[in-house]
């Protein structure tokens, strides 16, 4: 049986991000759980124009719908911005429709409340775009596993949350890849 794709989304384009710190450190993780392969995706390497601008044919969408349709689950890097996702996800969201249908995800998320406010906000996008969101969520805190609040430093309870969301989008992307 050939293994699942499984796209590790970095939720900010933020000068000065820590999301890839994380979503290098859930890749790690992943990786070693051997589960499924693995790849991290950048939202801002695909410079997405703002929804309903242009035509929708520009190099940005059409390489990011691309990229989307080769995975058959996905990983949010979440960040709280002002109590909700970041507009750069919202929009990375809105950027494509098909390609995230019938699949899974799970989220991890960090802020001052472990980004619990994004990822429920993050929750009904997925929904919404028929994507089935896994139960188990680790949430990271900026006061206690950031440094500074820029270098990641993870406490080690966390990786038993990653690797129980990772089994659960592995077998969730793997029954929903019946329905493609």
């Amino acid at each position: 049986m050939t293994k699942l794709n499984i796209g590790i989304i970095l939720g900010s384009t933020r000068q000065g991000r820590v999301s890839t710190q994380v979503g290098e450190w859930v890749k790690e993780i992943a990786n070693e759980h051997g589960n499924a392969k693995y790849e991290i995706v950048d939202i801002a390497e695909y410079k997405l124009p703002f929804l309903g601008e242009g035509t929708g044919q520009e190099p940005g969408i059409v390489g990011w719908n691309e990229k989307l349709a080769s995975f058959d689950g996905f990983v949010f890097i979440v960040q709280e911005y002002n109590h909700s996702l970041t507009g750069a996800l919202k929009n990375a969201l809105d950027s494509a429709r098909e390609p995230w249908n019938n699949k899974a995800a799970g989220i991890v998320s960090y802020g001052s409340t472990g980004g619990a406010r994004a990822a429920e906000h993050l929750r009904g996008i997925l929904g919404e775009l028929m994507i089935a969101d896994v139960r188990v969520h680790p949430t990271l805190s900026l006061f206690t596993d950031f440094e500074n609040y820029s270098t990641f430093k993870p406490a080690e309870m966390h990786m038993d949350n990653v690797k129980a969301m990772l089994d659960q989008v592995v077998a969730w992307s793997g029954a929903l890849k019946t329905l493609r």
